[in-house]
């Protein structure tokens, strides 16, 4: 088999792979959802964040490091074949997946970069203690008070949330919002919009969604929190704030606002509550489960590259 043809083969069937995989993984992760206990993990947003991007994220990772190197290492290079017509509109169904998927990630950060703009016409420079992320005043019809950008994120105030919050109560709103500039929240939006997956289309993908916009927020809101007064004066700023006008819907952008995501009668309850954090792992159980885990993958990797190209000489020579 020439080059050409060689890496065209191999390009198909890994197209075909990331497609059927996707759509079992979908379907695992859709069946999967109504068994997660919602209540267990609205707190933890990697939970719906893993689950969100498990179908394409399973398989993009078989395709870069099972198939892609078992067909470089046991298929035959002076064999030609020839290009199955199931297996050709699999890689061409994959295809649109993906070109979808890129499509919804231009259109949502365009979307955001529109709305920035114009609120950032009549904006002016805010220095706001304990951020360094660059502040402004803005005017706009509802209430604001948003991370806005992913790689130069900028922190954006309307005035009238100036205007209502008392410096304990914007210090505490500023926090939060530093809390979702430190785990990437606005990024974790952007990936989970271009997500290549049938997820987008269905209601469980939705769901996750908001779910894991739920769990963030709860998550700064902890961030923002700390202590009896920070926690009250971070309520007091989520009411406040939701009593001035509804808030602006930027559920499909990479947008973090203030009160833009979860129940705020159920975030102010969590932050009264001053329920416990739970502890995580100590960081050496973490390294060890790790290595164990990449000591299983690295012995059992040979005989997986081998048993996948097995498979897909099966597929080959099965499918019309």
């Amino acid at each position: 088999m020439t080059a050409l043809p060689y890496l065209l083969h191999g390009a198909i069937l890994a197209l075909a792979w990331f497609l059927l995989l996707n759509l079992a993984a979908t379907a695992c992760v859709a069946l999967l959802a109504a068994r997660v206990p919602i209540g267990a993990t609205a707190g933890v947003p990697s939970v719906w964040l893993a689950l969100r991007l498990a179908p394409a994220a399973l398989s993009t990772v078989f395709v870069a490091a099972i198939f892609v190197p078992s067909y470089w290492r046991y298929e035959p290079r002076e064999l030609v074949e020839g290009f199955d017509v199931t297996l050709t509109t699999f890689a061409v169904l994959a295809l649109a997946l993906m070109a979808a998927a890129i499509v919804r990630g231009i259109t949502a950060w365009r979307r955001a970069e529109r709305r920035a703009d114009d609120w950032m016409r009549a904006g002016r420079p805010l220095t706001l203690p304990g951020s360094a992320l660059p502040a402004f005043a803005i005017d706009a019809d509802a209430p604001v008070m948003a991370l806005v950008g992913v790689f130069r994120p900028r922190l954006l105030i309307t005035r009238p949330v100036l205007d209502a919050l008392t410096p304990e109560e914007l210090s505490a709103g500023v926090a939060h919002e530093l809390g979702h500039w430190r785990a990437w929240d606005n990024l974790k939006r952007l990936a989970m919009r271009m997500s290549p997956d049938l997820l987008c289309a269905t209601e469980t993908g939705r769901s996750f969604e908001r779910r894991w916009a739920a769990a963030s927020e709860h998550a700064a809101d902890r961030g923002a929190g700390d202590g009896d007064r920070a926690r009250c004066a971070l309520a007091s700023a989520l009411v406040k704030v939701a009593r001035l006008t509804p808030p602006v819907s930027m559920s499909s952008e990479p947008i973090s606002a203030l009160i833009a995501g979860g129940d705020i009668t159920d975030r102010v309850q969590r932050l009264l509550d001053e329920a416990p954090v739970a502890a995580r792992p100590p960081r050496a159980a973490r390294w060890l489960a790790v290595a164990i885990s990449s000591a299983a993958v690295a012995a059992g990797y040979a005989p997986l590259l081998r048993a996948v190209h097995g498979v897909t000489e099966i597929l080959v020579n099965t499918l019309p």
